[in-house]
């Protein structure tokens, strides 16, 4: 700890206030409130036995603390949520909504517009929403247009007044007929905006028994066109109201908060139900990450906190029900009090109608989460490393090699010929697609003829499949290699189909067909490294088939020498005893046992009674 933190902590205040820890660069990485600042701070750096790791690592880091003193507990959440939006540190949780959700704007002003938007901007603008569905917020416009004669134009860019960042008035066309409501007297506009920001505020119960008194009162006044204008705009309202979704019997307004975690894939998601008039208005979700060694009750506090501060957060409603115990939920109380007017009473339900709302809630943070996942998935399916990319770049390939098939030749003087394929995805390799080949046509250390049987046998099969073909394919080897395996995808017809070059070992020289000289590619490139990942992945199981062919091989020709002793009983034996050491030191009732009596008799007679074979040594290969 330096000098200059250890005199900070030596004079902190004991007011409420916002903390902001910087590291040696002066970057923000922390921001937290607190009732009395002193003891807060100090607690971190305090008896560390109980902190998380998370937290000792952040410790570690914390060069500088800034205060700021406020005047109450309230006004510190709202500071500590504004620097926490402005800085974005790095060990306070994060927040990203899955997607730009729609809101309906009214705007400030002489005469307020009212659009839909999906862009958030602080301008002391009111915006109305998220809308889980487009269709919903344009059902809402579709409403106040038919209700209250309103202009709900779509903004474009073409109508946005860049001086003011507000959209200008336009003409309305098509459904929308009469004359714009920028016409509107100012006091009849005032009151008709009064109205729609009741209705926003999900009030349609209160508003629609408003309309008919108004409508009444024009009937009565014999203003009939007033009368029939206000009986539509109720009809247009009644049958929105309808379709609103009924979760409550009482008309309570209330938020639902609910909070589910997924350690698994690192985050957690907050749900909140807007429920005015007993029916649900709307939805808002958002993730969170950087949840490791964080309790569900300190993400959910932090989640209401968010919404509430921010710019969505202007319509305090009457209870705020919650999944988890807050941690410490007096400065949201003292805030909510603030706005409301009132005390915001914040319940936490465990039976009955509201619990099961919290269940409902939770039920959709799941449902988010595992669509979350199947996000991930599915781009990491299609995510190309930089490897492959590059190693596509380097070899001018008209598409990235995303499945790679390397092969290689084993033998020791022509004996016990083989040849290996394995297979590599996206940098990855597939072991369960390994491939391993036991020469037959060809007599003799001759790799050329054996890569090119091996390349016609693996890929006349596939034409005959009709399989998927690699995007690249690679042989162990230089020019002589590489010249056999193009014969061979001529024999089998899809020579410049797919790509193939060979890599010779010694100088990693890369080898094209039709040209004299090889590449050489940079010795940092990821995509050489690729390759020689593969090669040298192919060399060990080439290698490790050739060695387990020759060992079986040897075993089975050591018992071989038995008399009356076949492949088929030499096999079997060592299957059930491991070795021919084991076989040598085995009892005469075990191996009676194994391989029956006149067999196993032999095989122990041979081991232990032959006078000729005392002086032979086992191996073991």
């Amino acid at each position: 700890m330096n000098e200059m933190l250890e005199e900070k902590l030596a004079n902190l205040p004991t007011n409420p206030g916002v903390y902001m820890y910087k590291d040696q660069k002066g970057q923000v990485i922390y921001v937290g409130k607190a009732k009395r600042i002193r003891n807060r701070v100090k607690s971190y750096f305090q008896d560390t036995r109980n902190h998380s790791g998370k937290t000792i690592a952040m410790v570690r880091k914390i060069h500088d603390v800034e205060l700021y003193v406020t005047d109450t507990e309230a006004e510190a959440l709202i500071l500590e949520n504004n620097l926490i939006k402005k800085f974005r540190p790095r060990y306070n949780i994060s927040y990203r909504d899955d997607k730009t959700l729609p809101y309906i704007c009214v705007t400030t002003g002489e005469k307020p517009r009212v659009f839909p938007t999906r862009t958030v901007i602080k301008d002391g603008s009111r915006y109305f929403g998220p809308y889980d569905h487009v269709g919903k917020m344009r059902n809402m416009l579709e409403v106040i247009r038919k209700t209250f004669g309103l202009c709900t134009c779509a903004v474009s860019i073409r109508t946005i007044d860049r001086s003011r960042g507000l959209p200008k008035w336009h003409s309305c066309f098509e459904e929308y007929v009469g004359p714009c409501s920028g016409e509107m007297e100012l006091d009849q506009y005032r009151d008709t905006m009064q109205k729609v920001v009741r209705l926003l505020n999900g009030k349609s119960n209160a508003l629609i028994r408003e309309l008919k008194e108004e409508m009444e009162m024009a009937a009565v006044s014999l203003q009939f066109e007033e009368a029939a204008k206000l009986r539509d705009g109720i009809a247009a309202l009644e049958k929105y109201s309808e379709k609103m979704k009924v979760v409550s019997a009482d008309v309570v307004d209330r938020d639902i908060f609910a909070l589910e975690v997924d350690p698994d894939e690192g985050v957690a998601c907050g749900v909140m139900f807007r429920i005015r008039d007993g029916r649900l208005l709307g939805r808002l979700h958002k993730f969170l990450y950087d949840i490791d060694s964080r309790e569900p009750s300190e993400m959910l506090q932090a989640f209401i906190e968010d919404y509430y501060t921010g710019e969505l957060g202007a319509i305090i409603p009457d209870e705020v029900h919650a999944s988890h115990e807050l941690v410490d939920d007096e400065p949201l109380a003292e805030y909510l009090w603030q706005e409301h007017g009132k005390k915001v009473p914040i319940f936490v339900p465990k039976i009955g109608e509201k619990a099961q709302m919290i269940r409902m809630a939770q039920s959709n943070a799941r449902l988010l989460i595992g669509e979350l996942s199947l996000q991930r998935k599915k781009a990491e399916e299609n995510r190309i490393p930089h490897s492959v990319k590059n190693l596509q770049e380097e070899l001018r390939l008209p598409q990235p090699p995303r499945r790679i098939e390397c092969f290689d030749n084993s033998n020791l003087q022509g004996s016990d010929p083989v040849a290996s394929m394995v297979c590599f995805v996206d940098g990855v390799a597939k072991k369960n697609e390994y491939k391993r080949f036991k020469i037959k046509t060809v007599v003799g250390p001759y790799d050329f003829a054996s890569m090119k049987e091996v390349l016609i046998r693996r890929y006349g099969r596939l034409k005959r499949e009709k399989a998927h073909m690699p995007d690249l394919i690679v042989v162990d080897g230089g020019k002589g290699q590489l010249s056999s395996s193009v014969e061979a995808l001529k024999d089998v017809g899809i020579f410049g189909e797919v790509p193939i070059i060979g890599l010779a070992k010694r100088l990693e020289e890369v080898f094209v067909p039709y040209k004299a000289d090889a590449l050489m590619l940079p010795k940092t490139s990821s995509g050489l490294k690729l390759l020689q990942r593969v090669r040298d992945e192919a060399h060990r199981f080439a290698i490790t088939f050739h060695r387990d062919l020759r060992s079986k091989r040897t075993f089975t020709s050591t018992l071989t020498e038995i008399e009356g002793i076949g492949n088929k009983s030499a096999q079997k034996l060592l299957k059930k005893f491991g070795s021919v050491k084991r076989i040598s030191e085995a009892s005469e009732e075990d191996l009676i046992k194994e391989a029956g009596k006149t067999t196993g008799s032999k095989v122990y007679a041979f081991f232990n009674h032959d006078p000729d074979n005392t002086h032979i040594e086992y191996e073991e290969i």
